[in-house]
């Protein structure tokens, strides 16, 4: 189970607004609120600077990026097609058939792929140490460089895509949207605020800090695996 931090994260920003002089943002002064609303008539009267090009096809770059990323992607028609492509991909790369999957996916039926190879096993669950492959979803995909945008929850924890080696992620082609502001945007308008951990992920972790030396899997998966959904 994943620990509740919220109360920890509203001490610790109580104690910053205190330390500024702000006190409780229910209780701001007229000039406050002023101020606030000025600065957020500004930033909407300012065009947002023009983002690179994503080409007349946004699903074709996104995924040219992601796989220039070193990521792998599918294509599905729909959420019935999942396990057979998560199952495909486990026996092709010679993977654990055994998956630590978001809960909020547990109304996908993998009985079928299961009943084709009875090592298939998928649990819905935050991955533990021994887990190889973990399952997830995305909240978005950014074209412009092949990016997923992750959302955390309690049915949706980051560890998923965090411990173990392998990361499936599954993606509806209409959350893949141009830019980097586009997902914000829409972030912005679903949720209001953040959730607890928001990650951007672009391909498998990598780190080239000793002696300029490419190694993957160095903070987090070897593997990333976007499967497309629609």
């Amino acid at each position: 189970m994943i620990p509740d931090t919220s109360l920890a994260k509203r001490a610790i920003l109580r104690r910053i607004r205190s330390a500024q002089g702000h006190g409780d943002p229910s209780k701001a002064s007229p000039a406050d609120r002023a101020r606030v609303e000025q600065r957020d008539a500004y930033l909407a009267a300012r065009p947002r600077g023009k983002g690179p090009s994503v080409g007349a096809d946004l699903l074709d770059h996104f995924c040219e990026q992601a796989q220039r990323m070193a990521s792998s992607v599918e294509r599905v028609s729909g959420y019935a097609d999942v396990p057979q492509a998560v199952l495909r991909y486990l026996i092709t790369h010679q993977l654990s058939l055994r998956v630590a999957a978001w809960p909020l996916l547990s109304t996908i039926d993998f009985s079928v792929a299961a009943a084709e190879s009875p090592s298939f096993e998928v649990e819905f669950r935050a991955p533990r140490g021994d887990d190889l492959v973990g399952l997830g979803g995305a909240f978005a995909g950014i074209a412009e460089t092949g990016t997923l945008m992750l959302l955390s929850a309690a049915d949706r924890p980051a560890s998923t895509h965090l411990l173990p080696e392998t990361h499936i992620a599954l993606l509806p082609v209409d959350r893949v949207v141009a830019h980097y502001e586009d997902a914000f945007a829409l972030m912005r308008a679903e949720y209001g605020e953040p959730p607890r951990a928001m990650n951007l992920v672009s391909g498998p972790s990598r780190t080239a800090d000793i002696e300029q030396t490419l190694v993957m899997g160095a903070h987090g998966p070897y593997r990333v695996h976007i499967v497309l959904i629609g």
